[in-house]
């Protein structure tokens, strides 16, 4: 935290996440009261409006809360290793007192605290304003919270092992990238299931299981619209970025196994570095 405030990378995070919430709220509210002053009626499809842009609201907010937790992981973690080595910052540490494998689970372990707090602080603020203005209340929330978390974590952890291996400013693109990747691969998901292509649908769920953030959010989405239901469950199931997808008790076994791998990985790496 001191190091986050110090290269005033929470200063930055907290600047960003006061102005979406700001802007969240505003078109939280005027959204609302767009939906009461419609009358859908004369044999229209029956809507439920309401739910309809509650689940629509907070199913954009949590792509947002998910991009702002990348954002936060990546600067507290892109020079988490090459970037203090070249600094000879590392060197006096993993000598005496502690060892090369402490501080990589150290800084995992963080790093990975505070984005997780934070994505579940934001999401819950965003649910806050949905049901103070609009009067809709998901549910699921816990669900839900807890995938945007393990996402997040999920980017800590790959955050890393890049710097393991990259330099600061290469790493931090990196990284922005294969979140950008794995989004593509939601989005591919998407148009695959509109024109009924099984091959798009297996490029979506390789790219999701390759990169398991992008599952745990589809799974989250799912959650916080899985008590909708007609038409309007399958509207809402839409995220701007991969569609709500249950992916069952198998996908937190994969993403364990997932962080456990990159993580040992990440820790060979350290130990090969030279300091």
């Amino acid at each position: 935290m001191r190091e986050g405030v110090r290269r005033r990378v929470l200063a930055v995070v907290l600047v960003l996440t006061a102005g979406f919430l700001a802007l969240y709220a505003y078109g939280t509210k005027e959204a609302f009261d767009e939906v009461r002053s419609l009358d859908v009626g004369g044999g229209a499809i029956d809507l439920e409006e309401q739910v309809l842009a509650g689940a629509t609201l907070l199913g954009l907010a949590m792509f947002v809360t998910l991009f702002l937790g990348v954002v936060l992981a990546v600067f507290l973690t892109l020079n988490a290793i090459r970037g203090d080595a070249e600094r000879g910052l590392l060197q006096p540490l993993v000598v005496r007192p502690v060892g090369r494998t402490t501080l990589l689970l150290a800084r995992f372990l963080a790093a990975a605290a505070i984005c997780a707090v934070y994505v579940l602080v934001v999401f819950a603020a965003a649910v806050l304003i949905t049901g103070a203005i609009g009067d809709f209340w998901p549910g699921q929330v816990v669900a839900t919270g807890a995938g945007l978390a393990a996402a997040v974590v999920i980017v800590v952890a790959l955050s890393l092992l890049g710097s393991a291996v990259l330099s600061t400013t290469a790493n931090g693109i990196a990284i922005f990238m294969v979140f950008g990747a794995g989004l593509a691969g939601g989005l591919l998901g998407q148009i695959g299931e509109a024109l009924n292509s099984e091959a798009l649908d297996d490029i979506a769920t390789i790219a999701s299981w390759a990169l398991p953030f992008e599952a745990l959010y589809q799974d989250g989405l799912n959650a916080l619209t899985a008590d909708v239901q007609g038409v309007t469950g399958i509207v809402v199931s839409l995220g701007p970025f991969g569609g709500a997808q249950a992916a069952g008790p198998l996908l937190w076994a994969w993403a364990l196994a997932y962080l456990l791998g990159v993580g040992l990985l990440a820790d060979r790496l350290v130990k090969r570095l030279d300091l």
